[in-house]
Order: C-alpha cells, then sequence, then structure tokens
C-alpha cells in the first residue's frame, strides 16, 4: 500500500517539484497540497494523509510549527516531516516538541526526501545531516 503524503508549502514551485517527484514513485500518492497552516490542518482532516511534509515558515495565520502542534495533537497517527531552509538548532527542537517526526532541509535531494519518509513511516525519526549539532539522531523505531 502506498504512504499518502500531504505537501504543505507556501511556494506553489516547491509544492509542484514535490508533487511531480513523488509521483513518479511507485510507493507513494500525494494525496493533497496546502498553501498554508490552516489549509493542511482542514486537509489533514479531510484526507488523513500518513505524512504531511510541512513548511516551517509559512504565513502567520497558522505557521507550520503551530499547524505541526494542531495536528500532531489531534491525530497523532499522522506524522509531520518538517521542511525547512533553517538548519539552526533552536527551530528543529521546536518542530520535534510541536510533535514532527522528521527535519528536511530543503537543499537535501530526492533520495533524501524519500530516506525521511521512510524512516519516519517506519516509525523512526530523521534529521537532515546538515542541521547544525543534530539534536536528534535519525533513527528507525527498532534500532
Amino acid at each position: 500500500m502506498a504512504t499518502r503524503i500531504l505537501l504543505a508549502d507556501d511556494h506553489k514551485l516547491i509544492r509542484e517539484a514535490l508533487k511531480r517527484f513523488l509521483q513518479s514513485q511507485e510507493d507513494v500518492e500525494v494525496v493533497g497540497e496546502a498553501k498554508d497552516g490552516v489549509t493542511a490542518v482542514e486537509l489533514t482532516e479531510q484526507l488523513h494523509p500518513d505524512i504531511v511534509v510541512m513548511d516551517v515558515s509559512m504565513p502567520p495565520v497558522l505557521s507550520g510549527l503551530e499547524a505541526t502542534r494542531w495536528i500532531c495533537g489531534r491525530w497523532p497517527d499522522i506524522k509531520v516531516i518538517a521542511l525547512s531552509m533553517h538548519k539552526h538548532k533552536p527551530y528543529v527542537e521546536e518542530m520535534f516538541k510541536a510533535g514532527a517526526r522528521g527535519y528536511l532541509l530543503k537543499d537535501a535531494d530526492y533520495d533524501e526526501l524519500l530516506a525521511a519518509i521512510q524512516t519516519v513511516n517506519e516509525g523512526g525519526t530523521y534529521v537532515s545531516p546538515g542541521v547544525e549539532g543534530q539534536p536528534v539522531e535519525s533513527r528507525k523505531q527498532d534500532q
């Protein structure tokens, strides 16, 4: 069964590129796209994806951090992978406190995106290697 993904990013070009790549994968299905945190929460409720790939820095009505906190608090079975240009430890720590299970830098390549999705989908946590201080070790649940 394919992993159901919701993409949340305020930049249409980013969403389109991620969607195009993920749709080319056999074991992944993009079920929706959100341009802000409010829409991400609404679509999560409607579509119940396995994973939400969430931009950390979205418009202020409901940021990626706040949307992650809302989603993880309301639907603990849905996993969130933060997507950010910020590699500083405080951003990462805040997203994990909000409930995110992964933190992916926007300069990551597609193989890293797939690794993050697989690791988080299997119950582990994922942090991009370029994150300063590596506050959370990437690991699979059984390790």
